[in-house]
C-alpha cells in the first residue's frame, strides 16, 4: 500500500551575495516545527490520466495513481514560488546576455516548463539522481547550483560548473546526483537507466528498506520520444524492475515540428505499453510534485513508471529561433494567460492567505537582484587558461591545437 509523504523543503538555489544566502540558510532552518500544513487539492480529472497495463505486467500490484491533494508547510509553498520566479528570472537574463552576444553557441531556455522541475526536486531527494537533456538551466538552478556559476558556464567562465567547457547545453552537478545536461537527443535515457540500474544494485546490496531507497528521473522531451533507444531502455528497465521514473517533457513542439506532425500517438504516457504510466498538467507544480512522489514509491517497489509532464515553452527550441514561424504569438500569449505556472500558484498562494500580492511582488524583487548579482559576477570572471582545452581530454604533455583559420594554431601544454 502507497504510503503518504510529505514534501521537504529543497535546498534553494545559493545566492553569491553572502547576507542575502544567510538569510536564505536561516528561512530554511526555520522550517516545520512551527510550521501547520496547508492542503492544496488537485483536480484529479484535469491533472492527471492512467495508463495501467495488463494485469500479468503488475503481477497483483495495484497502480492507483496520484492523489487529489498536496499538504505543505507555508514556507515549502514560498519556497517553491520562489524557485519557479528565479528560473524564469535566470532565463530572461539568459535571454538577455545571449542578445548582447555574451552567450555563444546554442542556448535552450526553459520558461513556461518551470513547474517541472521543482515539483520534482520537491519529490525527491538529493540521493535520487536526476538527467535531462539540453533544456537544463532550471535543473541545475534548482540541484544546487548556484546562479553565478550556471551563468558562468553559459559565458564560458572559468567559474561556470563546468569550467567554463560545456557551455548551457552540458551542465552537472554529480555531488548532488546531477548528471546533465546532454545534447544528443534521446541519448541520456538509456545513461539515466544505467543510473537506476546502479541504485537498486547498491540498495539491494546494502539491504536497505523500501522508504530508503532511490530512483533515477530521467527526462526527455517530445521530440526524443520517438528515438529507438528510448524503447530499448523502456524494455530493459521493466525486464529487470529498474527503480527508475521517465518523465516525458510534453511541451507540444520538437524543434518547429508541433507533436500531432511527428508522432502517430501523442499519448507519451502509454508509449510504456507494459509500464505503468502517468499524465500530468506540467504547468501545475503541486500535480507534479504528487505525480513524481507516487511514481518514485512505486518504482522503488515495482520498477519502471512513464510520465508525461504537459507543458508549454515560451521561446523557441533554441535562441536561434524566433518561434513563430510554426505557431503564432497568439497562441504563446493565450497560454501565459490561461496556463503560466507562476502565475497559477500566485493565485493559490493568495487564494490559501499564505501571502499577498504585495509580499509575492517582494519575492519577485529578491529574485531579481540575486540574478543581477549572479550575472554581474559571471560577467566579471576569466575565461579559463588555454591549456583547460585539453584538460580532461587528452592525456599527452603537449599538442598543437588548430585554431578558427588554417593559419592559426596553438601548442597546448597539459602539464
Amino acid at each position: 500500500m502507497m504510503k503518504k509523504t510529505l514534501i521537504t523543503p529543497s535546498k534553494f538555489v545559493k545566492n553569491s551575495n553572502a547576507l542575502a544566502f544567510k538569510k536564505l540558510i536561516t528561512q530554511q532552518q526555520q522550517r516545520f516545527q512551527t510550521s501547520d500544513l496547508i492542503s492544496f487539492k488537485i483536480n484529479k480529472e484535469q491533472a492527471y490520466k492512467l495508463h495501467i497495463p495488463h494485469e500479468k505486467y503488475l503481477k497483483g500490484a495495484t497502480f492507483s495513481g496520484p492523489t487529489d491533494e498536496v499538504k505543505v508547510t507555508k514556507e515549502v509553498a514560498l519556497d517553491m514560488y520562489r524557485q519557479m520566479a528565479l528560473i524564469r528570472r535566470f532565463e530572461l537574463a539568459s535571454d538577455q546576455q545571449y542578445k548582447a552576444r555574451n552567450i555563444r553557441g546554442f542556448c535552450h531556455l526553459y520558461s513556461g516548463q518551470e513547474a517541472i522541475c521543482v515539483g520534482l526536486e520537491h519529490a525527491s531527494t538529493r540521493k535520487d539522481s536526476v538527467i535531462t537533456a539540453y533544456r537544463e538551466h532550471g535543473f541545475q538552478l534548482v540541484r544546487g547550483g548556484t546562479v553565478e556559476s550556471t551563468m558562468a558556464e553559459q559565458l564560458g567562465k572559468v567559474t561556470g560548473c563546468s569550467k567554463g567547457k560545456g557551455g548551457s547545453m552540458h551542465m552537472y552537478n554529480v555531488a548532488e546526483n546531477f548528471f546533465g545536461g546532454n545534447g544528443i537527443v534521446g541519448a541520456q535515457v538509456p545513461v539515466g537507466t544505467g543510473l537506476a540500474m546502479a541504485h537498486q544494485y547498491f540498495d539491494n546490496l546494502n539491504k536497505k528498506e523500501l522508504k530508503d531507497r532511490n530512483v533515477s528521473f530521467v527526462l526527455y522531451g517530445d521530440g526524443a520520444a520517438n528515438q529507438g533507444q528510448v524503447f530499448e531502455a523502456f524494455n530493459m528497465a521493466k525486464l529487470w524492475n529498474i527503480p527508475v521514473v521517465y518523465i516525458c517533457e510534453n511541451n507540444k513542439y520538437g524543434m518547429g515540428t508541433a507533436i500531432n506532425r511527428s508522432s502517430a500517438s501523442t499519448d507519451y504516457y502509454c508509449r510504456g505499453d507494459f509500464i505503468p504510466g502517468i499524465y500530468v498538467d506540467g504547468m501545475d507544480v503541486f500535480a507534479v510534485y504528487e505525480a513524481c512522489r507516487y511514481a518514485k514509491e512505486w518504482a522503488v517497489e515495482h520498477g519502471p513508471v512513464v510520465i508525461e509532464a504537459e507543458s508549454y515553452r515560451y521561446y523557441g527550441h533554441s535562441m536561434s529561433d524566433p518561434g513563430i514561424s510554426y505557431r503564432t504569438r497568439e497562441e504563446v500569449q493565450q497560454v501565459r494567460n490561461s496556463r503560466d505556472p507562476i502565475v497559477r500558484m500566485k493565485g493559490r498562494l493568495i487564494e490559501h492567505g499564505i501571502a499577498t500580492e504585495e509580499q509575492l511582488k517582494d519575492i519577485d524583487n529578491e529574485v531579481k537582484e540575486i540574478v543581477q548579482q549572479g550575472v554581474d559576477k559571471a560577467l566579471k570572471a576569466d575565461f579559463p587558461p588555454l591549456h583547460e582545452v585539453a584538460e580532461d581530454v587528452l592525456c599527452d604533455p603537449i599538442y598543437q591545437v588548430r585554431g578558427r583559420t588554417i593559419d592559426e594554431t596553438f601548442t597546448i601544454k597539459t602539464a
